[in-house]
């Protein structure tokens, strides 16, 4: 398992939206996460800040993750979510829109020194 942390911001313009949608989550894109090996996905809101977490409990995530973007229920999600986004500082874009920027574990008291 591998664990994965990352920040965007919400526009303020549609940060009401952006909570409405994530209310009620789509079930297929539910389920195309948890195909992808996804577990324990949470996202936090601080003002125009989001972060992301979850952990991966799969062997290929460069597939898995091509298998996500690949559905077209992902997409249209991902369609509707990315105008609502905006880059977190310098974090590249995607060409389809703003990406989430990944962060490095700093500290981890699961692993055996606590940090890697």
């Amino acid at each position: 398992m591998k664990r994965y942390g990352s920040v965007i911001k919400v526009r303020s313009e549609s940060l009401e939206d952006y909570k409405k949608y994530h209310a009620a989550v789509w079930p297929e894109v539910l389920n195309m996460i948890r195909r992808c090996n996804i577990r324990n996905y949470s996202i936090y809101l601080k003002d125009d800040l989001l972060f992301g977490y979850f952990e991966y409990h799969g062997t290929d995530y460069a597939a898995d993750m091509a298998r996500m973007a690949a559905d077209p229920k992902t997409q249209e999600w991902w369609a509707i979510m990315m105008p609502m986004q905006k880059p977190w500082k310098h974090a590249p874009r995607a060409s389809g829109g703003p990406i989430w920027k990944r962060f490095f574990i700093a500290i981890d008291l699961t692993a055996p020194r606590g940090c890697h």
